[in-house]
């Protein structure tokens, strides 16, 4: 071969391959197969990914205003005592629970090893929930919302003894100054009138220890559903006693409000399954605290409750934490 047909030959050569790599340009921009974004990652995958993350926080977003609804509509029920109060919430839970097990075919069974943790999630979780209950009866809806939100910072701590987690600088700061903006909320110096905010921090407490059973549960594939049947059926047997010991009759408002009530903790329970479902703890679990700001916004619109002015420096602490801890995980 001449040296010009060589010369002929290495352009064509050289053509082609810039024809390939703007054709591979082309389909990359325009998303067809084996699109590929930073990092290696395909562009379908990662588009799926923020897809995902976007319904993960509407639905812990969803599940925030479910609770919230719950708080609002046990204050709004009245003089009610707090047993009959709970009895609801948990009946209702228990049904959806039990269709829900009964709709995917998962077994009532639980494994002996399990059935320990499952009782010790079943008398954390009730106890925190009277308590919850309790509180929200003397405080404002806020302030009961902020105080049941230190359970993610209890739960921290609860992993030390109950799943044997070592925790990071980060978690051990954020946990102390979370419990000083707790300090400013429960007001210690008030002496009997701080009782309500104790026992709603103690019932905070109990939810995060409740919370590190249903992880420990969790990593032994116990289904979640399960738990919270096994959790609700328990509440009922042990809250039944003193509901037919303490029975009051209930007007058709005060019966619809604790209706009201089961069905918003239903659908709270249900969203926040599906957010975890959805994206990891990790990246949507601060948006759990909005639950806090649409009770005080409840609080304010309907009861005419203003938060003063240790609460909110509690508030601003607590999140100020918890967004924190968000952005280091």
């Amino acid at each position: 071969m001449d040296e010009a047909a060589l010369r002929r030959s290495k352009r064509k050569i050289g053509e082609a391959t810039r024809n390939e790599k703007a054709t591979d340009r082309r389909v990359t921009r325009k998303g067809y197969l084996g699109d590929m974004g930073e990092k290696g990652t395909p562009l379908h995958e990662k588009g799926k990914g923020r897809e995902n993350r976007l319904k993960g926080i509407l639905a812990i977003i969803l599940s925030a205003a479910g609770f919230a609804g719950m708080g609002f509509f046990v204050k709004l029920s009245g003089k009610v005592p707090v047993m009959e109060k709970a009895m609801f919430r948990n009946a209702v839970a228990a049904l959806i629970a039990f269709f829900i097990m009964r709709r995917d075919g998962a077994s009532f069974f639980v494994e002996k090893d399990n059935r320990f943790p499952l009782f010790l999630r079943c008398l954390f979780g009730t106890t925190g929930l009277v308590c919850n209950f309790w509180a929200i009866g003397y405080l404002k809806l806020g302030d009961a919302s902020i105080l049941q939100k230190m359970a993610p910072f209890f739960a921290i701590v609860m992993s030390i003894f109950i799943l044997k987690e070592k925790p990071s600088i980060v978690a051990i700061v954020s946990v102390l100054i979370a419990l000083l903006g707790a300090a400013f909320v429960v007001k210690p110096g008030q002496g009997v009138l701080g009782l309500p905010a104790l026992v709603g921090l103690f019932g905070g407490f109990c939810a995060g220890t409740a919370y590190t059973f249903v992880r420990k549960l969790g990593m032994r594939g116990v289904d979640g559903a399960q738990i919270v049947f096994y959790f609700s059926f328990f509440s009922l047997i042990v809250i039944l006693p003193f509901c037919v010991l303490h029975f009051v009759s209930l007007t058709m408002m005060q019966f619809l409000y604790l209706l009201c009530a089961g069905v918003s903790a239903a659908v709270g329970q249900i969203f926040v399954t599906k957010a975890y479902s959805y994206a990891p703890a990790k990246e949507i679990s601060v948006f759990d605290y909005s639950q806090v700001i649409f009770s005080a916004l409840l609080g304010f619109i309907v009861f005419r409750e203003v938060p003063d002015i240790y609460s909110f420096i509690g508030y601003i602490l607590i999140f100020t934490m918890a967004i924190w801890k968000w952005k280091k995980d």
